[in-house]
């Protein structure tokens, strides 16, 4: 899953890349506007989306949140 995402982001920052030498060098603004658009909307609903799930993958949420329990071991160590 790492190697998906990693190359997927390397996918997408040369996706912008190639829409900016679209804009600036070749002068085709409609045509670089579309390839960075793209890459953003892909960026967006694509790669965020597997990050955040590899990431939180086999974690629990409860131990994030502010549970009475967890407020209770929070004053039992002097951190409230």
């Amino acid at each position: 899953m790492r190697y998906v995402i990693l190359t997927l982001f390397i996918l997408i920052v040369l996706a912008i890349g190639t829409g900016f030498y679209f804009r600036i060098f070749e002068e085709d603004i409609k045509t670089g506007d579309i390839i960075i658009g793209i890459s953003v909307l892909v960026s967006c609903f694509i790669l965020m989306p597997l990050f955040i799930y590899h990431r939180w993958k086999g974690k629990k949420l409860q131990d994030y949140t502010l549970s009475p329990e967890n407020i209770k071991k929070m004053k039992d160590k002097g951190l409230y």
